[in-house]
C-alpha cells in the first residue's frame, strides 16, 4: 500500500490490466500475463516470431499421484508455425529449462507442441485508386500553395486515401 502512496495514487494501467487477466487465464489456461510477455525472451530469437504459449496443464490432485505431496510439473502447449515445429521439438529440453528458470521452479515438466498459425494474418494495405471529378479538384486546390514539391505529393497520397471511397 505504502508503494502506492508514493506513485499519489497514480496506477498504472498494465497493473490494472494485469490485474483483471491474470485470474482468467490462471483459471482458464493456466499462465499468467508475466509468462506471455516475457515469452520473446524465454524462447529466445529463434522461436520468439513463431511460438506462443497457449495454456498449462497442471495434474489433478498432484499430493495423491505423487504420495509424498510433492509438486506435479506441468505440460506446457504451445502454438507453433508450420515447419518450424520440428525444430521447436529438438530444442525443446532447452526452452523446458528457460521456462523453469523464468518460474524459478520445475513448473514445466514436458512441452506439447501444436501447429497452428501464431500471428495474425497481415493485413496488404492497398493503395487507393486516384481521385476523378469534384474531389480531385478539391484536393489540388488544398495543396496548390504550397512550393516544396515532396510535402505536396505526400499530402496528394494522403488526400486520396481520406478522400477516396471507402471499400468494405
Amino acid at each position: 500500500m505504502s508503494e502506492q502512496k508514493s506513485r499519489r495514487g497514480v496506477i498504472q494501467i498494465a497493473e490494472v490490466a494485469n490485474g483483471l487477466i491474470d485470474p482468467v487465464l490462471a483459471k482458464r489456461a493456466g499462465i499468467n500475463t508475466m509468462l506471455l510477455g516475457s515469452w520473446d525472451e524465454i524462447a529466445g530469437a529463434d522461436f520468439a516470431d513463431c511460438t506462443r504459449p497457449e495454456k498449462i496443464a497442471w495434474p489433478r490432485r498432484a499430493s495423491e499421484i505423487a504420495g509424498e505431496g510433492g509438486h506435479q510439473p506441468g505440460v506446457l502447449t504451445v502454438a507453433c508455425e508450420g515447419a518450424r515445429a520440428l525444430f521447436l521439438t529438438h530444442a525443446q529440453g532447452e526452452l523446458i529449462q528457460r521456462i523453469n528458470g523464468f518460474f524459478g521452479f520445475y513448473a514445466i515438466g514436458q512441452l506439447r507442441i501444436v501447429q497452428k498459425p501464431v500471428s495474425p494474418p497481415t493485413r496488404r494495405n492497398r493503395t487507393p485508386r486516384p481521385l476523378t471529378g469534384e474531389p480531385a479538384r478539391k484536393l489540388e486546390t488544398m495543396v496548390e500553395g504550397i512550393e516544396s514539391e515532396e510535402l505536396k505529393a505526400a499530402l496528394r497520397r494522403l488526400g486520396t486515401a481520406v478522400m477516396s471511397p471507402r471499400r468494405r
